[in-house]
């Protein structure tokens, strides 16, 4: 069963970075890609960025582009989510999972979700 721990979050001002990290264990087979999504309260769990098993596409959503990168280390564990520019309104518990579909960017997607990290951007 694979578990997924993310850590990282924590309270920055506005434009402010932070570097949030995945760490997955318990894969047995395959090849998974990476995401991370995040919810604020009182707002579903959105998408942000993923990654693919061999790193070699990223993408991201709108929201977010050009401010986060996501990333995986050379053992494809652990998934970093670098952010930077922050805003108040990337304030939310960010949560990452996996999934084996390809391009994926919806919650029904992904699995094996971590316990989350609290990000909290002050303005």
């Amino acid at each position: 069963q694979v578990q997924l721990v993310e850590s990282g979050g924590g309270l920055v001002q506005a434009g402010g970075s932070l570097r949030l990290s995945c760490a997955a264990s318990g894969f047995t087979s395959g090849s998974y890609s990476m995401g991370w999504f995040r919810q604020a309260p009182g707002n579903e769990r959105e998408f942000v960025a993923a990654i693919t098993w061999s790193g070699s596409i990223a993408y991201y959503a709108d929201s977010v582009k050009g401010r986060f990168t996501i990333s995986r280390g050379d053992a494809k564990n652990p998934v970093y989510l670098q952010m930077n520019s922050l805003k108040p309104e990337d304030t939310a518990v960010y949560y990452c999972g996996t999934t084996r579909r390809t391009l994926a960017k919806t919650v029904a997607d992904f699995r094996s979700w971590g316990q989350g990290t609290q990000v909290t951007v002050s303005s």
